[in-house]
């Protein structure tokens, strides 16, 4: 049995993995979902780490999108952290932020879905949610989807990341092949330059809701390793 705090990424809450955590339940886990602030990339690091500490043994941290920068920087330098499992996320080195990764391959088809807006807010068009980040779910859900969405500021993709301690811990990366918001080739990048062990799912960006028992799969094999 391992304890594991899921991470979700932005525009979204811990609900995210709900589909997940019955899955990680029946494999006799223990299981928290953090709900970000989205207020900054600092914030939400703040947040996962409080989640760690409602656990009294080593915890695993899974982390979805823009929740990756987020457990890559809650687990650096603490030791209750034994493992990292990552799907459809970004894996920011010292220095890099959501932006710069970005940069390192071809736009991805569903971009224009995120609008990024004057107050430092930012949402996903509803008419586009579908397309772009969930077309392997039933359009409504991906419908319900985007009206529960929450926003979160830009800073949280602009702020350099600090170290990662995907360096330090055994790393799981599951490539999302169909995705339309994190490019696939960026995807096999990081996970190529983490050391991570990875596989490739037939999924869009939200592969937790179309397969979520493949995701936990993930998450317990890197549990074990973890041990």
């Amino acid at each position: 049995m391992a304890e594991i705090v899921l991470v979700h990424g932005a525009w979204s809450d811990g609900s995210a993995w709900l589909e997940v955590i019955p899955a990680l339940h029946r494999q006799g886990h223990r299981v928290r979902a953090a709900h970000l602030p989205m207020t900054s990339l600092a914030d939400d690091i703040a947040e996962v780490r409080r989640e760690i500490t409602t656990f009294g043994g080593p915890v695993v941290l899974a982390g979805h999108s823009y929740g990756g920068a987020v457990i890559s920087g809650a687990a650096k330098d603490n030791p209750q952290v034994n493992a990292l499992a990552y799907f459809a996320a970004y894996v920011p080195d010292e220095g890099e932020n959501v932006p710069s990764l970005n940069s390192k391959f071809p736009d991805s088809p569903g971009n224009d879905a995120m609008v990024f807006r004057e107050d430092g807010w930012s949402s996903i068009d509803p008419d586009r949610f579908h397309y772009g980040f969930a077309a392997d779910v039933a359009p409504e859900r991906a419908a319900a989807l985007a009206s529960v969405q929450r926003r979160a500021r830009a800073e949280c993709f602009a702020v350099p990341a600090g170290p990662g301690a995907w360096h330090d811990l055994p790393t799981a990366y599951a490539v999302s092949t169909e995705d339309r918001i994190l490019h696939p080739d960026l995807q096999r990048w990081l996970a190529e330059r983490a050391g991570a062990d990875c596989v490739e799912l037939a999924a869009s960006h939200y592969s937790l809701l179309s397969q979520p028992e493949a995701v936990a799969t993930v998450i317990d094999k890197i549990a074990t390793r973890g041990e």
